[in-house]
């Protein structure tokens, strides 16, 4: 780096910079998402994430979609979704962490000062944003998140409440430095989906801001968390695409069309 602007090979996927947005919600509609054991935070908000990183031996483009919540007295991130165009990722995300991971078309540019989002799943394009470079942030800020995912799988006997695998927290800690950051002006646009209810499940209750970010990952660690009450857990057990909303098989709320 010099004068903080990223430096790199032209071109190279590591130097793309994250595109993140979040906006306040009502914290009933994040506690309706949250399988027993996680809870809402202090705060409800929806933090997305779009990237370009290289994921194995190539580049994967991906929306994260988080909100705020806590388990065993620790705030942070549970993880809804990782809509992601990189097919090999998907079932061994799932597998070894129970990461959210799922199929979408990801597009995710910056042309000058323009930045543009958007993702397609199932034949709905349920987020776009698009905006413009207003500012420049001050480097050095060094922040450590804590997100959660669930790892679990039922009986292949298909019987009711019965798992080879009872659900269990997954805790990914992560400690980044702000190597470089830009502001953001823009519209971000949410559609209904019956597989991705963003737009309906986390309404925005507030002032959308939104940036590039540009890490610089000091650590990383994912490790094996408590278990949950598998009772309670079995109606968050099904889920639509892979990602946490809940699914027709798994009881109320029904959002799959």
């Amino acid at each position: 780096m010099t004068d903080g602007t990223p430096q790199g090979i032209p071109g190279d996927s590591l130097n793309w910079p994250m595109l993140k947005i979040a906006w306040p919600t009502d914290r009933k509609c994040v506690a309706a998402l949250l399988p027993p054991g996680i809870v809402p935070a202090s705060t409800a908000e929806v933090r997305l994430t779009v990237y370009h990183f290289p994921v194995g031996a190539e580049p994967e483009l991906g929306l994260v979609t988080n909100v705020t919540a806590a388990h065993d007295g620790i705030e942070g991130e549970y993880s809804l979704a990782y809509a992601i165009d990189q097919e090999q990722a998907v079932f061994i995300s799932r597998e070894l962490w129970g990461q959210p991971k799922f199929l979408a078309d990801v597009r995710y540019f910056r042309l000058g000062n323009l930045v543009e989002a958007a993702v397609t799943h199932k034949g709905h394009t349920f987020f776009e944003y698009r905006g413009t470079v207003a500012g420049v942030d001050e480097p050095g800020e060094i922040t450590e998140v804590n997100e959660w995912w669930v790892k679990c799988a039922r009986s292949v006997t298909m019987q009711p409440r019965e798992y080879d695998y009872p659900p269990r927290v997954v805790r990914v800690y992560a400690r980044y430095r702000t190597a470089f950051q830009q502001s953001l002006d823009g519209e971000m646009t949410l559609r209904d989906s019956p597989w991705d209810p963003l737009a309906t499940a986390l309404p925005v209750r507030g002032p959308v801001t939104a940036r590039l970010w540009w890490p610089e990952f000091l650590a990383r660690e994912i490790t094996l968390g408590d278990a949950l009450d598998p009772e309670a857990f079995w109606p968050f057990a099904d889920t639509l695409g892979g990602s946490r909303y809940l699914g027709e098989l798994g009881g109320p709320p029904t959002v799959r069309g």
